[in-house]
């Protein structure tokens, strides 16, 4: 059972395996929160993020992993602070505050609700029975629903304390190259994504770019550059006709295709998508043959290798990091401190 218990963990995991301002470099003493009155300074933060073990954030630069761990500490440093004050200001403390806003809130997982999560991630289960896993899914379920329950909860005290966060995030230089783009090239945000057209993660977060160029509109420059894992044979094939179609004026429409037919990435696929898109199909199947742009993605890798790249999609916002396929809510807060850092 604890191995299968991991296969449910696992499925947390959300990646398969620019010009901006530089970032300040803080010192123990400087203040990197506040909540209301209180405050928090990077050497309270580094007494526990310094303890935090490297193998979670994977492959990250250095600076970039030591930057994720003081975030989780900070923002529970944060959550803790709001509810302590709230529970002082109505006299209990905070687990029965927490009792009463989150865990009395939160409705039992029934077991018609298991099965049909267990149906709908066959895959991921990884032919473990329904049995095997009840209790992991049971688990898992909960856990979900209470840190649904916490955030709104947290949302509502946010509301009424200010909070301001002060973490000075490491920026990569990343340049767009020849990334194919959307948006203004002078917007204050630029977005540059690393993404594999086999990458599941990569599918799942297709919808949330879409949602954040609908969002902030001509505020975003976005740039699309090549890092086809290894584990997926489909995925160079893909990307170099990617960029045969881009050649023909074509890339955001065959992108949308290929993301729209994940299981269509054959050589043959290939070639009848460009077809359907109505592509001068006897210049786009020689520039497929002759791999035109090997070294077009080649270089896309190189960039995304040297920036701390290991597993795809990996976003780049302004410089900052957004690993795996993040909620738009992750995408939301970078892109809005940006935006404020842009006022001042």
């Amino acid at each position: 059972m604890k191995s299968v218990s991991f296969v449910v963990i696992a499925l947390l995991l959300t990646a398969c395996s620019t010009s901006a301002q530089p970032a300040k470099r803080q010192t123990a003493s400087d203040v990197v929160a506040t909540v209301g009155s209180t405050s928090f300074t990077l050497n309270e933060v580094d007494d526990k993020a310094l303890q935090e073990s490297t193998s979670q954030f994977g492959g990250m630069k250095l600076s970039q992993a030591l930057y994720e761990a003081r975030r989780l500490v900070l923002e529970d440093l944060v959550s803790n602070a709001l509810m302590d004050q709230e529970a002082k200001a109505r006299g209990i403390d905070r687990s029965s505050l927490v009792e009463k806003e989150i865990t009395a809130k939160v409705s039992s997982v029934t077991d018609v609700e298991i099965a049909q999560w267990y149906q709908a991630n066959q895959g991921r289960v990884q032919g473990a029975s329904l049995d095997q896993v009840r209790q992991p899914i049971r688990q898992y379920l909960t856990q979900e629903r209470m840190q649904l329950a916490r955030e709104q909860f947290l949302d509502t005290l946010r509301a009424k304390t200010p909070v301001r966060v002060l973490l000075e995030a490491p920026r990569q230089n990343v340049s767009a190259a020849k990334g194919a783009a959307k948006g203004p090239a002078n917007a204050p945000i630029e977005i540059i994504e690393f993404s594999d057209f086999q990458c599941p993660f990569c599918l799942r977060a297709n919808p949330t770019v879409t949602q954040v160029l609908k969002t902030y509109g001509d505020r975003v420059h976005f740039v699309y550059r090549h890092f086809p894992l290894g584990n997926h044979p489909n995925a160079r094939p893909a990307a170099e006709a990617s960029q045969c179609a881009a050649e023909q004026g074509k890339f955001w429409e065959y992108h949308d295709t290929l993301f729209a037919n994940p299981s269509k990435l054959g050589d043959a696929d290939l070639k009848q998508h460009a077809a359907g898109l109505g592509l001068d199909t006897k210049r786009f199947n020689a520039c497929v043959d002759t791999h035109k742009y090997k070294a077009h993605v080649d270089a896309d890798m190189t960039a995304g290798e040297e920036a701390g790249v290991s597993g795809t999609p990996a976003f780049f916002v302004n410089g900052r990091m957004l690993n795996g396929a993040q909620p738009f809510d992750a995408f939301k807060r970078v892109i809005d401190e940006e935006l404020e850092l842009k006022k001042k």
